[in-house]
């Protein structure tokens, strides 16, 4: 593969938005309106993106009727993905198949069952009957859940000054700085010029 269109794919994806966009197109096509209402931005800036990431090969369009659906190339992906490894390293690399078994398992509805019920028992743990976080927890994955549980307040698409959220966070605990800054380094949240917006859910770290 020719290193110029290598350079083409890694400048598609230099930008968080595009990503988000990539993310969400993974798990099934969507219109422009969708995107932007899942994103919180304007369809505009979706069609500025879209054509960033259609220059690279990354995305494709179908018309039905009135409106145009975007898919994901996932194939193209993988296969620009590899390439720059085989660039870079020279050797043999782990595939992109044996990472998506990695993150299929315990799919099954038992293991969700289970997940669900250890959630709740954090949760009993960590929080007060009147909803106040005793402590933050050291274990990654017990934190996790305390931090999807402080954001079910906040909306998807609607943006935040940092004196907001940290009002929010001081709801539960008052260290609302190291909550807040652990909300964006597990992409919970998303901040730029001191405005926070909550990611899909799709986008969060995964439980261990």
């Amino acid at each position: 593969m020719q290193l110029q269109r290598l350079i083409l794919f890694h400048k598609a994806l230099a930008d968080p938005t595009r990503i988000r966009i990539l993310a969400l197109l993974a798990r099934g096509p969507l219109h422009g309106q969708a995107l932007a209402g899942k994103l919180g931005i304007r369809p505009p800036t979706v069609t500025h993106h879209m054509s960033k990431l259609r220059e690279a090969g990354l995305v494709k369009e179908r018309r039905e009727k009135n409106t145009t659906y975007f898919y994901l190339q996932e194939t193209v992906l993988r296969r620009k993905a590899r390439a720059v490894l085989d660039v870079v390293l020279k050797e043999a690399h782990e595939t992109f198949e044996e990472q998506a078994e990695d993150k299929m398992k315990n799919t099954d509805q038992g293991a969700k069952a289970k997940r669900e019920l250890e959630k709740q028992e954090v949760l009993r743990n960590f929080f007060t009957p009147e909803g106040r976080l005793k402590q933050i927890p050291a274990q990654r994955k017990k934190r996790l859940i305390v931090l999807q549980h402080i954001v079910k307040g906040l909306k998807t698409g609607t943006s935040y000054t940092e004196k907001e959220i940290n009002e929010h966070i001081q709801k539960f605990h008052d260290d609302f700085a190291t909550l807040r800054r652990e909300l964006i380094v597990n992409h919970i949240m998303y901040r730029e010029n001191g405005i926070y917006e909550l990611n899909p859910p799709e986008l969060w770290a995964d439980l261990p």
